[in-house]
């Protein structure tokens, strides 16, 4: 699906954050990524997401060299591709609904072509009740919770998700992971960056560790 060949990234004339990364993201695969902070996990996350290029090396994205795409072709690579920012990046200004509905709205679709989707997901990660209010209103976990729906309305064959339980307490970290759980059981794969060990704990499953710019992959 994804494929990482001797990969490196630095910003600007700085040292090299991220070095010699080879690896592959499996259709229907499940994995954690870890490592201490300011290890480099949100840089390979955006490298995954596409919205980074490498210093050097190749990724290939479902089956397409990416440093041999136009830029007008990156769109269609990355809406096969879900993503959870850590900060959630909600619009306060619009409901749950419309936050979860904003990405097919922007490729044109109609309203009437998308609702039942949108209600429907909500209902499956917990909001049904809660569709309509503003971001300001909903809990520290009910924003998360809406914003993997909005990652997810797309049906990405991949999802990114930055410190998805960072700032919520056990209990709802652990449905927050059975969510991904049961996503993964139904076809797509999930990349979780996080710090957690008690998370990962509760699944076995492959582990991409990250420490001083290198990878280490723990199957």
């Amino acid at each position: 699906m994804i494929r990482f060949e001797n990969v490196g990234l630095r910003y600007g004339m700085g040292p090299e954050v991220l070095r010699d990364l080879t690896f592959e993201i499996r259709p229907q695969s499940f994995q954690f990524l870890t490592g201490p902070s300011g290890a480099g996990k949100t840089s390979l996350m955006r490298l995954l997401f596409l919205s980074l290029t490498p210093t050097r090396g190749l990724i290939r994205a479902f089956g397409k060299d990416t440093s041999a795409l136009k830029k007008s072709q990156i769109p269609a690579l990355r809406r096969r591709i879900g993503i959870v920012f850590q900060d959630f990046r909600l619009l306060e200004h619009l409901t749950t609904y419309e936050n979860v509905a904003l990405p097919l709205r922007v490729i044109g679709q109609e309203e009437s072509q998308y609702r039942s989707d949108v209600v429907e997901l909500l209902k499956w990660v917990g909001l049904g009740e809660r569709m309509h209010v503003l971001p300001p209103v909903l809990s520290g976990g009910e924003k998360q919770r809406a914003a993997i729906a909005r990652a997810l309305i797309t049906r990405p064959e991949l999802l990114l998700a930055d410190e998805p339980t960072g700032n919520v307490d056990p209990p709802l970290a652990r449905r927050l992971l059975r969510l991904f759980i049961e996503l993964n059981r139904l076809g797509t794969s999930v990349v979780i960056a996080t710090h957690d060990l008690a998370l990962m704990e509760q699944v076995d499953a492959r582990r991409m560790e990250l420490g001083e710019g290198r990878l280490q992959i723990h199957d």
